[in-house]
């Protein structure tokens, strides 16, 4: 596989366009560092600039992505069949605060920027997400991007997690995974959070764009990988260690640019997903969708839902008009899907 270097500093004016737009819509945000979305290019990669985020949500008809939730009286999308389970940080004082902080993983030093909800209860057990960088970009990235822009709809129900790649063949911070670090990282993370801030272990998710999906992929192959569902935006199952050959179920909504040259390696990766949900190949077009309201420049757009797939496992794959690039107004109908669950 070759794979080609990207510096850091793609894509400025896009990216600094995103960060601006969320700021408008939480004061918790702040301008953007410039930092922005190479990838690696290997089988088919592609790198290139920054999208924009936050805004409107999405809904669907057949019951996944929408404002109220889904299936189940209570508008759970597990109906009760998987039922929250605390982690040993429940009921105690939380050990952890909002802000950068280090982590030892193999005697090798790791950062992540944390968010802890200022209304904090140690008793309420929290949704967990991850939000993995692109290539050449950062925590820091992450955070002032509002978390993918999960930081104001998600309005405190969550704690939510910017960690931090490593220099990866010197074109910035990305998501190698060599040897399984970053996976060793990404449970050592979980263990700590668990463990000192209460945290739903049934309900861990993750989204990431570029290198950042690429390792969400990577990390929800993994049998013990502990995502509930995830959403990655433009990846593939290669770069960040390949697709483990697990059997666990994960729900997922996928983004991806009809210009972006990880089109075919990104629909090949969603259809890892659609054989261990038990999905059908047959799918069906949202409406209403994500697509909704998008700026012309992103039509035709179209999101589908895999039929068949098992319960509580929903497949969703979003495709837009745009190259490479962070899924715009994402922010909301990435909360919209994981808090269905």
């Amino acid at each position: 596989m070759n794979l080609q270097g990207r510096r850091c500093g793609l894509a400025f004016g896009a990216f600094a366009a995103f960060a601006l737009c969320l700021s408008c819509s939480s004061s918790s945000k702040t301008s953007s560092p410039g930092a922005g979305g190479g990838a690696p290019a290997g089988s088919g990669g592609a790198s290139g600039t920054t999208g924009a985020g936050g805004g409107s949500g999405a809904g669907g008809s057949t019951g996944a992505a929408g404002t109220t939730g889904t299936a189940g009286s209570d508008g759970n999308m597990d109906a009760g069949t998987m039922p929250v389970m605390p982690s040993a940080g429940c009921g105690k004082p939380a050990g952890l605060t909002s802000g950068r902080a280090s982590i030892d993983v193999d005697g090798k030093t790791r950062e992540y920027i944390l968010y802890v909800p200022p209304s904090y209860d140690q008793n309420h057990a929290y949704k967990l997400i991850f939000g993995w960088h692109p290539w050449g970009g950062s925590a820091q990235q992450t955070q002032q991007m509002g978390y993918f822009g999960l930081q104001t709809p998600s309005n405190g129900q969550a704690i939510l997690v910017a960690p931090e790649g490593q220099n990866f063949q010197d074109g910035g911070l990305g998501w190698g995974n060599a040897g399984g670090e970053d996976i060793a990282f990404a449970h050592a993370m979980m263990d700590r959070f668990g463990a000192q801030l209460c945290v739903d272990q049934n309900r861990i998710f993750s989204t990431g764009f570029s290198f950042g999906a690429m390792f969400t992929f990577t990390l929800s192959c993994t049998a013990d990988s502990m995502q509930r569902a995830v959403a990655p935006m433009a990846g593939n199952t290669q770069t960040s260690g390949g697709c483990a050959s697990g059997t666990r179920s994960v729900g997922m909504m996928s983004f991806v640019g009809t210009d972006d040259s990880l089109l075919t390696v990104h629909r090949q990766a969603v259809q890892v997903f659609v054989q261990r949900d038990g999905c059908s190949t047959q799918r069906t077009t949202m409406s209403p969708s994500w697509c909704d309201g998008l700026a012309a420049q992103y039509q035709p757009c179209t999101c589908w839902q895999y039929q068949g797939c098992a319960s509580g496992y929903p497949v969703i794959e979003c495709e837009y008009k745009a190259g490479h690039q962070f899924a715009p107004t994402s922010g909301p109908t990435l909360w919209n899907f994981f808090s269905q669950f």
